[in-house]
């Protein structure tokens, strides 16, 4: 210490280096502080870590709604058509594995997909608010944030209520009095010949496109695959996704409710 200030008399009086330049000298240079934690946790610590993830699990629930819907519209090809893909789903990987272990697999796979785009989501949101801890106090211009994106939130809450009923109703069948075990043709028309639930799957259907739509828009901009010259074709695909479920998934309640589609 008595070096330290016994250079930095000897500048003062001689009107060379700073005092910056004296203490580099005396202590030398900073030492920066260490990384903490392990790789991946601070990854998934960072904004970006979390939006990659976000991405990431988007994709594969994206991949397993189009899935979902291609199978669930062979109802209108008649009982035989969409039990028996029930029955392969259950089957799936056998004899190599056990009866329903792959289906529980890919369960698996999707119910952790679903909870890291839930919990990256809600602490994005979390850090965004610690950032800005005040609100605006102008209006906002919301040119480039459309309807889609600032709903977000909310469609993502009525799309995770909407998952638990969908799986009471159609899977477990405790929402359902008429569900039998298996029989997924008569399940869906005992669900869907019920009005207010075919209404409720319509309004969540399109709380989902909603969703999709700007999920599948933003997901290549988390990912870095960002250019202007591909721009308009990543909102066409985001369009067209969100389109494409909406009409497969409404068509369901809503042809059967109304009798255009009957057993």
């Amino acid at each position: 210490m008595a070096k330290v200030e016994e250079e930095l008399s000897t500048a003062d009086q001689s009107g060379g280096a700073d005092d910056a330049d004296v203490l580099a000298r005396t202590t030398g240079a900073p030492v920066p502080a260490p990384k903490q934690g392990h790789f991946l946790l601070r990854f998934w610590q960072s904004a970006v870590g979390k939006k990659w993830l976000m991405a990431l699990s988007g994709i594969v629930l994206l991949g397993f709604v189009l899935v979902h819907m291609i199978g669930n519209l062979k109802v209108f090809l008649g009982k035989d058509h969409i039990n028996t893909y029930g029955e392969w789903l259950r089957t799936l990987g056998e004899p190599a594995l056990p009866r329903t272990v792959l289906l529980w697999i890919v369960r698996l796979v999707l119910i952790g997909a679903f909870v890291v785009h839930i919990v990256a989501a809600a602490q994005l949101t979390r850090m965004n608010q610690k950032a800005r801890p005040v609100r605006y106090q102008s209006k906002r211009d919301y040119v480039a944030a459309n309807f889609a994106s600032r709903t977000m939130r909310m469609t993502g809450i009525i799309i995770a209520l909407f998952v638990i009923f969908h799986l009471l109703d159609l899977t477990w069948g405790s929402a359902n009095p008429n569900f039998v075990r298996g029989d997924v043709y008569d399940n869906m028309f005992a669900s869907f010949e019920r009005v207010p639930v075919a209404i409720a799957y319509i309004a969540a259907m399109i709380a989902l496109s909603i969703h999709l739509f700007h999920g599948a828009w933003s997901m290549f901009q988390s990912l870095g695959l960002n250019n202007p010259r591909y721009n308009a074709w990543r909102r066409y695909f985001a369009a067209g996704f969100a389109l494409v479920i909406l009409v497969g998934n409404v068509s369901m309640p809503l042809l059967i409710t109304t009798g255009a589609v009957s057993k």
